[in-house]
């Protein structure tokens, strides 16, 4: 089939290469000339997706990439993987929007289209059936499919890709659901079919509403333990022992990439809007994460203040920009916040990442470094944000004067843990 992805990042790619894989005609839209020429060149920017396995589908001719919607027409399937930011708290659809009203174009009477982006439920039909509709004078059901399937995409995972990810699946009606099932069954190995796309956009977010609490709460638990004298780390380790009744969830510097910091909101924000009433789960879990970064320049400055230093003159190095270890993913990081917060307080900040390609931080106050020796050792305190296997824990440990470590990472004499 001729299928369409359009939005060509860390779900997009994936996608559209692995449907070039199984054999359908891919062609990859985005906005972004920059993003296309690099995907043009074969040089991949999402670690699930080898430079080598890009190329491959590139020079099969499988799979294209495009900013022209000219090269949109005639589409079988058609997948929107654009971004859904929040602004203001507000969920802002302009990306799902504008796509639409651009597949609106050129969609033909029995083609699908399929919203993976993460949302509020009711968007599919709600918001994207009727700008199909107007823009292709089709009627959502009758004349073309529809449905849902939200993105199960995490960076940088081995084990859980998306070929062996299971899948949700909905569509607006019976034949709308087996034209999406029917797509997603020759790219994953396991379809999960729903009853409605409403069902299908609420799991995904009670699926990151589950982690996003559970995170708050050893968050927060991190901060008392730390107060009555207690080990957080040493008290998780045990209960997870229990083989049934818990999941471990460890504390950290706080939330990021789309999922945590943004898509429990989508679901706050339409709680309070369909219903008036205020998702007290969703709120209180969003004040733990979003001050974690507070919490830990909080902590840095109390280690400073023991050793009759100050925070502002002194030279900061943070490790790991990234929200996640191993990946280049820095989408809502705390260290952003962390970086602002010590800058605000006139500290010297340097940011090491492996991962993390130049100018991700706004602030040109934040130098880019790498994490030598000699950084480390230049460093009055180091800051592991994200614990990356690439970094050299063994020098961190011996070079460091002192260390802030926000995912127990070492232990020494010269180590404070979160």
């Amino acid at each position: 089939m001729h299928v369409v992805v359009a939005g060509q990042g860390y779900v997009g790619l994936p996608l559209a290469v692995r449907a070039a894989e199984v054999g359908h005609r891919v062609v990859g839209y985005d906005v972004d000339p920059h993003r296309v020429q690099q995907i043009t060149a074969g040089q991949s920017y999402v670690e699930d997706v080898a430079s080598a396995r890009l190329r491959a589908v590139l020079d099969s001719g499988a799979y294209s990439v495009t900013a022209e919607a000219t090269a949109l027409a005639r589409y079988d399937i058609a997948v929107i993987t654009v971004p859904t930011p929040l602004r203001d708290g507000v969920p802002d659809l302009t990306y799902v929007e504008s796509c639409a009203q651009t597949l609106g174009e050129h969609l033909r009477p029995g083609a699908t289209v399929v919203l993976e982006s993460t949302t509020y439920p009711g968007t599919t039909e709600e918001l994207l059936a009727p700008l199909l509709e107007k823009g292709s004078g089709l009627t959502a059901g009758r004349d073309f499919h529809l449905g849902y399937s939200p993105e199960r995409i995490d960076p940088g995972n081995t084990v859980w890709r998306l070929e062996n990810t299971p899948k949700i699946v909905s569509g607006i009606d019976e034949e709308s659901l087996r034209a999406v099932d029917g797509f997603y069954r020759r790219l994953v190995e396991h379809t999960v079919p729903v009853s409605s796309c409403k069902e299908a956009e609420l799991t995904k977010l009670l699926e990151n509403t589950f982690r996003h609490v559970n995170i708050a709460l050893v968050n927060e638990l991190a901060m008392f333990a730390r107060e009555l004298g207690i080990d957080i780390w040493g008290a998780i380790d045990a209960a997870a022992t229990k083989p049934f009744g818990f999941l471990r969830f460890n504390p950290g510097p706080g939330v990021g990439g789309h999922c945590l910091p943004i898509d429990p909101s989508f679901l706050s924000w339409r709680v309070e809007r369909a219903l008036g009433q205020s998702f007290r789960f969703v709120e209180l879990a969003n004040d733990v994460n979003n001050h974690m970064p507070d919490y830990v320049v909080r902590r840095l400055m109390e280690a400073f203040n023991a050793r009759r230093k100050t925070v502002s003159g002194s030279r900061v190095l943070l490790l790991g920009l990234a929200y996640k270890p191993n990946t280049s993913d820095a989408r809502e990081s705390p260290s952003t916040r962390v970086a602002e917060l010590l800058l605000g307080l006139g500290a010297e900040v340097r940011g090491a990442d492996p991962h993390v390609l130049d100018g991700i931080h706004a602030d040109a106050r934040l130098i880019q470094a790498e994490a030598t020796v000699q950084e480390i050792a230049a460093a009055d305190a180091v800051v592991l944000l994200t614990d990356h296997a690439k970094f050299d824990y063994e020098a961190i440990l011996k070079h460091a004067p002192y260390v802030l470590d926000c995912r127990n990472r070492l232990s020494g004499a010269n180590v404070d843990v979160l």
